[in-house]
């Protein structure tokens, strides 16, 4: 049985400093004249995609805060990009961390994802309380033992 005393930081002091890079995606479902409005930057919130893309850069380099046992993690570049799919009802949100270590930037990028996500919740809520967050994922790392890995 695991206890407490179980949890532990990875000792990364023996691996090599490579460059690595991690792309996350996820989305935010919403009612169509929801994401007309984001498109106009016609919210009383006001522009929800800068506000977005600010607290994806934010989670992104906060992350050792928010997740247990991650390592604090120099991020050398944060990009957060939006696409609004008016077929679906939805904005997709990719975020790509970039920088040089001795572990990856998954969760840094996953986190962005997350963030981004739940701040264009947060400032759509009065419009549209059906909106939904879906589908964070990871979808290529890089660097490191494994090299690249691509999952989509």
């Amino acid at each position: 049985m695991s206890t407490s005393s179980d949890i532990r930081m990875v000792d990364v002091g023996g691996k090599p400093i490579t460059s690595r890079r991690a792309v996350a995606k996820g989305k935010v479902s919403m009612h169509s004249r929801t994401l007309s409005l984001v498109e106009k930057v016609a919210l009383p919130k006001g522009d929800v995609l800068a506000a977005a893309r600010l607290a994806g850069i934010m989670a992104a380099k906060e992350t050792y805060r928010l997740i247990p046992l991650c390592h604090p993690l120099l991020i050398e570049d944060a990009i957060i990009e939006f696409a609004l799919d008016k077929k679906t009802s939805s904005v997709e949100i990719t975020a790509i961390v970039k920088g040089s270590g001795k572990t990856g930037f998954e969760m840094e990028a996953l986190t962005a994802v997350a963030v981004s996500g739940l701040t264009i919740y947060d400032m759509c809520k009065t419009v549209d309380q059906t909106m939904r967050l879906e589908n964070i994922r990871l979808v290529k790392k890089s660097g490191g033992k494994s090299g690249t890995v691509k999952l989509e």
